[in-house]
């Protein structure tokens, strides 16, 4: 029996491993992960009966596999979860789908609601044109809007930067407001420093001109109505967190024979005189430990891949060091309420402002987002009657002064910047915190960045080796991406296909598989 070798068990890793052990009884697989829980960046973390979610993930997808892949693991609820049904709330359901009050292992339809916190009002993300929106900015500023926006129409720059690409599809004026300071927030570099892929992956068909189609779409042609990504309306979501789909997927792929290492540190990738992948070596409780295998599938970052393997040409070695990345902090705060109003029209428990999660522009903080559990499952809070549970994310670099400070100094520091927005009114209010840290949550587009398509091609040349997901290709995928990443290598390692541009290629075109 052939033996794969997988590293890391976050939605690429775990997706490759039980797609491999599913369609195949040829691979003995095992799985290398260097904590000991699972969903990398999408894990769930339960802090005293709280649920926090590590940067907020939507599960909505254009991919019909993916959608297919999530119903089997996590069925879509059949009955409204306990929030909606109280407050006569409407969500998808399906016909025979699970009770979210009799089980645990079921998918919730969530409405979306994102806004932006600026000059402490809040504006539609991505900016509307209602009546609202041309109050809170003021009529000068929306008229300065719409003729910076114009001039773009007419008078295109070069994209040579992210700066460039969003001047182009919103104007001067309202990615000065919008985009310019977050961004810069975002990276630690300004957006004229940084390539404009990055935009046309997250922003993908996003612009004025988009959100005017939408508009006019919702008037008068719903059936047929395209959504970008960005504009999505509902949402699906697992009962206890996005970390729960991947805990499930963990355990069923052991049910099925599959091996799982926690707590195990891959160190090297060993290469041969022919360029092919023999093992690998971890780290676990201080013992270094080599495994040989047949195939190896990469979800760890590019750069520890490349760096920690042997007989790399010094030119692509260079390339993979030189990758930056940006690491997240958050701290989960329990609160009795916030202080600010539901001005809107959807009703909450406790009528508590209805967002996911709020992008900040505030240039007085250093938060870049918050999420308000609450509203993601009435499931993620204790007490969801009596409590409002937030998230407070910031971005950093490993080593920094926000990254060397203690769990009570940076939770101490970010509600302070609650109360400095509005958000609460004394830093008395905290009931309980909990910090986390995510390292290289973030693959960045700057630095070595414009020769990553010269390392992709060197790891081509390696026949045995595929890399998958977000750090295992240093791309900014979502979950359903990194998920299409590890469908594609397992379709070469069972069909022998050598050529693997098609795992590359996923997510690299707007249209890629949006059409059903």
């Amino acid at each position: 029996m052939k033996k794969a070798l997988i590293i890391g068990a976050g939605p690429a890793g775990l997706t490759a491993a039980y797609e491999l052990l599913d369609k195949s009884s040829e691979y003995e697989v095992v799985v290398f992960e260097e904590s000991d829980c699972f969903g990398g960046i999408s894990r769930t973390v339960n802090h005293n009966g709280n649920r926090m979610d590590m940067g907020g993930h939507r599960f909505f997808t254009k991919v019909p596999e993916v959608n297919a892949w999530w119903e089997k693991v996590m069925p879509t609820q059949g009955v409204l979860p306990y929030d909606y049904a109280a407050l006569n709330r409407m969500s998808a359901t399906v016909d025979g789908g699970p009770d979210p009050k009799k089980t645990d292992r079921v998918m919730l339809r969530r409405n979306r609601l994102s806004r932006i916190y600026f000059n402490n009002k809040f504006f539609d993300y991505p900016i509307s044109l209602k009546f609202e929106t041309i109050k809170n900015m003021g009529f000068l500023t929306t008229f300065a809007v719409g003729m910076s926006y114009l001039k773009t129409v007419f008078h295109k720059r070069e994209e040579k930067s992210l700066e460039d690409f969003y001047i182009n599809r919103f104007g001067k004026k309202l990615y000065t407001m919008f985009f310019e300071n977050y961004t810069e927030n975002l990276w630690g570099r300004h957006p004229r420093d940084i390539s404009p892929e990055w935009g046309a992956q997250r922003v993908k068909g996003l612009s004025i001109k988009a959100v005017l189609k939408d508009v006019f779409g919702k008037l008068f042609n719903k059936k047929n109505r395209k959504v970008e990504t960005s504009l999505i309306e509902e949402f699906a979501y697992p009962k206890l967190g996005p970390g729960q789909l991947w805990e499930i997927t963990a355990a069923d792929f052991e049910k099925m024979g599959g091996t799982i290492i926690k707590n195990a540190k891959v160190v090297n990738v060993i290469k041969n005189g022919d360029n092919a992948v023999t093992g690998l070596v971890y780290e676990k409780d201080g013992e270094r430990v080599t495994v040989e295998g047949d195939v190896i599938i990469s979800s760890m970052p590019v750069k520890d891949l490349v760096t920690g393997m042997n007989d790399v040409p010094k030119q692509y070695y260079d390339i993979a060091a030189g990758l930056p990345y940006r690491d997240y902090m958050t701290v989960g705060v329990l609160v009795e309420k916030l202080k600010l109003k539901n001005e809107t029209k959807i009703k909450t428990v406790g009528n508590i402002v209805p967002d996911n999660w709020v992008y900040v522009h505030d240039r007085n903080v250093n938060m870049g987002r918050f999420q308000i559990f609450n509203n993601w499952s009435p499931y993620m809070v204790k007490d969801l009657e009596h409590t409002v549970w937030i998230g407070l994310e910031y971005f950093c670099n490993e080593g920094d002064g926000m990254w060397s400070m203690t769990d009570d100094e940076f939770a101490h520091m970010a509600i302070k910047e609650m109360v400095t927005m509005g958000l609460v009114e004394s830093a008395d209010e905290a009931l309980d915190y909990h910090v986390e840290r995510v390292k290289k949550a973030y693959p960045a587009y700057f630095d070595t960045y414009e020769h990553m398509d010269e390392l992709r091609e060197y790891l081509n040349t390696i026949p045995n080796l595929y890399c998958v997901g977000r750090n295992g290709q240093h791309r900014y995928n979502n979950i359903d991406h990194s998920m299409c990443t590890s469908f594609e290598a397992v379709k070469n390692i069972l069909s022998g296909e050598t050529d693997k541009d098609n795992i590359w290629n996923v997510n690299t075109e707007k249209e890629y598989h949006e059409e059903k």
